[in-house]
């Protein structure tokens, strides 16, 4: 059964980004970005049938006889003839929705978004792909004539929905407002915090396992069995589109990552060592490339680190220093082989520090930030920094209730941040007079609500 028809409940915050593009006069074609199995195929054909008449649907990857619909002349009203042919039906050029899906694996059907834009802007054109950094050159690529969206796992607050949480979310949206969650919606959400480092955000997943929540061992057991076949999904796609990218390493690369995270004495994520990553590549510029692919991918995510407080945060980073996590804590914990009865024991020792941090870094992308930063100068570190009113916020992430933030405050100090922030295991607290913020984990995706 196609994953788009196992999810039909399932809510995601980026249909708000969707319909603002549907009503913005200006629109270009949209390209939706992730990674294999965050969801995209269902939420473009959910948003097609939620706003559209009709939406048309062309999946590059599954059908190769649609690429011929592109092998000749690719303006837009050739094409919408060919594909109204294909599709044997007809396409209203005003109100329909065509949704291109896996469209990395036709290159000119990518190139002719760029004279939808130019001769059809009438027409609502979206497209998919969870490949597109990797297979296509910089010539294909349509740049300035197409809006683009990134799409990523499934938030916290997302899971609490795809769960029927939904008691808690009230009092979950308005805590960043109202600086107050109540003890025992606190303790509940922190249980539910526990459930999701075990699903992580895939939908196929966090379906799984709600519909088994009610035994919660088997729903674990299911989780775990689904993120172990999706891993070698992913493993496959290495092996069959690593270009000029040695597969091989790839592999190797990617279960460095959560090697990696686990060595951390202090349970916080270090900087990425290239030597022994991948046997007899010791340095950067021999990784680069497979580095470049698993993020293009979408399968890691990248935190730069900088060796000051200053903006803009970019001018104090180096290619070849930054932290590195994986997408998705579910699949983190999957490859990291650790027992969902210890995430929910929590008694895994360093795991604790880094899923904490791997689980905030998501977050934050989730929120809508572009680019992640993370702080070190001499012994001092801090796990992320974020820009807000022209000022850079410093944040701590602790995976328990003890919070000592030695570092937090040498940056404050140096730097003169108005606010700092920690995230923890405790509960909701504002201190307006010292610009302490301490949140509990699982409002990391809140975060920039708070800052704007």
């Amino acid at each position: 059964m196609p994953l788009c028809a196992k999810i039909k409940t399932m809510k995601r915050s980026i249909f708000n980004s969707l319909r603002d593009w549907k009503e913005d006069k200006k629109r270009k074609p949209l390209i939706l970005r992730g990674a294999r199995q965050v969801g995209k195929t269902y939420i473009l054909q959910e948003f097609g049938r939620r706003f559209f008449p009709r939406s048309h649907y062309f999946n590059f990857e599954k059908s190769k006889a649609l690429h011929s619909a592109f092998a000749g002349d690719i303006d837009p009203k050739t094409v919408t003839q060919k594909l109204s042919f294909h599709a044997d039906t007809s396409i209203d050029l005003k109100n329909d929705l065509l949704i291109f899906d896996e469209i990395q694996e036709c290159p000119r059907a990518l190139t002719s978004l760029k004279y939808f834009e130019e001769e059809m802007p009438e027409i609502a054109v979206c497209s998919a792909g969870s490949l597109l950094g990797v297979h296509l050159g910089p010539v294909s690529f349509p740049v300035g004539k197409v809006n683009i969206l990134s799409m990523y796992p499934l938030s916290f607050r997302e899971f609490l929905e795809a769960i029927g949480d939904e008691r808690s979310l009230p009092y979950y949206d308005a805590a960043i407002s109202t600086k107050n969650i109540p003890q025992f919606v606190h303790e509940h959400l922190w249980e539910r915090l526990k459930w999701y480092f075990i699903t992580g955000g895939l939908p196929e997943v966090v379906q799984t396992f709600s519909q088994t929540k009610d035994d919660l061992y088997e729903a674990c057991k299911a989780s775990r069995k689904l993120q172990n076949e999706i891993i070698v999904m992913y493993l496959a796609d290495m092996a069959k589109h690593s270009g000029k990218i040695n597969a091989m390493h790839l592999d190797r690369l990617w279960h460095s990552v959560p090697e990696q995270l686990g060595k951390s004495q202090d349970g916080s994520a270090k900087k990425f060592i290239f030597k022994d990553a991948v046997a007899g590549l010791n340095r950067y510029d021999r990784l680069a490339g497979a580095i470049d692919w698993l993020e293009k991918a979408g399968l890691i995510i990248k935190a730069r680190i900088v060796n000051s407080g200053k903006l803009p945060f970019s001018a104090y980073s180096q290619e070849n220093t930054f932290k590195l996590f994986l997408f998705d804590i579910g699949i983190l914990g999957a490859l990291s082989n650790l027992e969902p009865r210890e995430i929910l024991a929590q008694d895994y020792g360093s795991y604790k520090g880094y899923f904490a941090e791997n689980f905030v870094a998501q977050e934050l992308l989730v929120s809508g930030q572009k680019q992640l930063y993370s702080w070190q100068e001499n012994t001092a570190e801090i796990e992320f920094l974020l820009q807000a009113d022209g000022k850079a916020i410093p944040i701590e992430v602790k995976s328990g209730g003890v919070t000592h933030a030695k570092s937090l405050h040498i940056f404050a100090a140096k730097y003169h941040s108005p606010s700092r922030v920690i995230f923890s295991a405790n509960t909701l607290q504002v201190n307006e007079q010292t610009g302490v913020h301490r949140y509990p984990l699982y409002l990391a995706s809140d975060l920039l609500r708070a800052f704007s």
